[in-house]
């Protein structure tokens, strides 16, 4: 019984968003077929769209020596400004999207080094 073997890559397109990918196949032959009905199949398959983000941060500081207990400069330190930034390469709109930051901020007997002073943030599309 000869059999082939296939493989089809399907490229979908963004602006038109499906949940269904359908495709039919059919073998024909120059001879008379005693089930023509064997050489035809539908397949369809759910579409799962999955989201594209992008994760990047940069930092002014990317390196702070914590002194010793005793020896650090009273006062304030070196301002540390990070950003981080969430980009959607993705077909669609993500919603309730939730980032969050765990940033060290005690040290040896819970001596605070890092406070937060402002966070700022922009939905740009």
């Amino acid at each position: 019984r000869p059999q082939v073997s296939f493989a089809l890559e399907l490229e979908f397109s963004c602006s038109v968003l499906l949940d269904r990918a359908e495709v039919t196949l059919e073998a024909s032959s120059d001879s008379t077929e005693a089930t023509p009905e064997d050489n035809v199949v539908r397949l369809s398959a759910p579409i799962r769209y999955e989201p594209d983000l992008f994760l990047s941060s940069d930092a002014n500081l990317h390196r702070y020596e914590v002194h010793p207990l005793g020896t650090f400069p009273h006062g304030h330190g070196p301002e540390f400004k990070t950003t981080v930034k969430v980009q959607n390469f993705g077909c669609y709109p993500v919603r309730n999207l939730t980032l969050r930051m765990a940033l060290p901020a005690l040290g040896y007997h819970r001596a605070t080094f890092l406070s937060v002073t402002r966070v700022l943030a922009d939905n740009v599309s």
